[in-house]
């Protein structure tokens, strides 16, 4: 909130609407009114006009983009369609999964979150839940369950357990760090995993991986190899999502910024960061990057992280939203034009 006069005011901004609130005080007191008793002013009175930014309201102004026929492939990173390939051809990767996620592990997944988060709905956190709706509507995909859980670790995920109704969870620390339009963001790259099955995946490849393990003599060498394709289709996976994230809300510097302040952000420095300083960085890492040794060190670096890194996220969709396809997809986009609620 600032303290401005009159003559500062830029009332032509309609980007955001704007409130003011009006304080007048005399040297001998306050003088307080309503709409209905409004006191005489004289020279003894000073006037304080505070202006602040509205209040969020539940829709955003601008219009809502949808995509007619959308299909996964229409979005899906190169890397992603090549390595779920390479896990589809794992022989009774489907039947051994399926096998091992019956009715129990479902059922303890399911209570583990009903019992220790909040459910999401039109009456509880309306907001998050229209933000939900939102993005499903956007991507042409059924909006899963939403759980809110405390935390203090900013993450977000998806579950997706035999074909039962999947659900996402967000964690609270994430929801402090993130705007409103960061967070549907976020929400827009779980929806991603949903809308590619990769949450179906995810979960069957990772059991399979721990599962592996307890296999006498060869075990721990077939769980090597298949967590190295699994971490590998992952990281692949995460850049697919992330596109799904631009998809919805149509600002690449959106989505990198989310990528900035879960790489070192916190919610009393997240004004001070820069999303242009943050690209330059990953501009930065790449060129140090490109030579032998450099290469050597980014693929080691790399190889057992379940996502990539967030500059190499960042570099990603802004070369992305620059892209042919990018824009050949967007032309097809339609326009919905919510109505704001006030």
């Amino acid at each position: 909130m600032a303290i401005a006069s009159l003559s500062s005011l830029n009332l032509t901004d309609k980007s955001s609407p704007l409130c003011f609130r009006f304080h007048i005080s005399s040297r001998s007191k306050p003088v307080l009114f309503t709409s209905s008793n409004y006191p005489k002013l004289n020279r003894n009175h000073r006037i304080q006009i505070s202006v602040c930014k509205a209040e969020a309201t539940t829709t955003t102004s601008s219009s809502l983009l949808s995509f007619r026929d959308l299909d996964a492939d229409d979005f899906r990173h190169p890397l992603d369609k090549q390595n779920t390939l390479l896990l589809k051809a794992i022989p009774g990767l489907n039947e051994i999964g399926k096998a091992l996620l019956g009715s129990i592990s479902e059922q303890v997944m399911v209570l583990e979150n009903i019992g220790t988060s909040v459910l999401v709905s039109e009456n509880q956190l309306s907001e998050l839940h229209h933000l939900m709706v939102q993005s499903a509507e956007a991507l042409k995909i059924e909006a899963p369950d939403l759980y809110v859980r405390q935390s203090p670790v900013p993450n977000a995920y998806t579950l997706a357990i035999n074909g039962k109704k999947p659900f996402i969870v967000v964690h609270t620390s994430l929801i402090e760090l993130l705007t409103r339009k960061e967070l549907q963001a976020v929400l827009a790259h779980e929806l991603g995993h949903l809308k590619c099955d990769h949450g179906v995946w995810l979960t069957l490849a990772n059991i399979l991986t721990v599962g592996a393990y307890t296999i006498p003599g060869i075990g721990g060498m077939i769980a090597q190899n298949l967590e190295e394709q699994l971490f590998r289709w992952l990281r692949a996976a995460e850049l697919t999502c992330d596109r799904a994230a631009l998809l919805v809300v149509q600002d690449p510097k959106v989505v990198m910024s989310v990528l900035m302040k879960l790489a070192g952000g916190c919610p009393s420095l997240a004004d001070q960061l820069n999303v242009d300083a943050f690209l330059e960085q990953a501009r930065s890492y790449e060129k140090a990057a490109a030579s032998p040794v450099g290469w050597y060190i980014r693929n080691a670096q790399t190889r057992q992280l379940s996502h990539p890194l967030p500059v190499l996220r960042a570099r990603e969709i802004d070369e992305w939203s620059r892209s042919q396809d990018y824009k050949t997809l967007m032309k097809r986009a339609i326009s919905t034009n919510p109505i704001e609620k006030v």
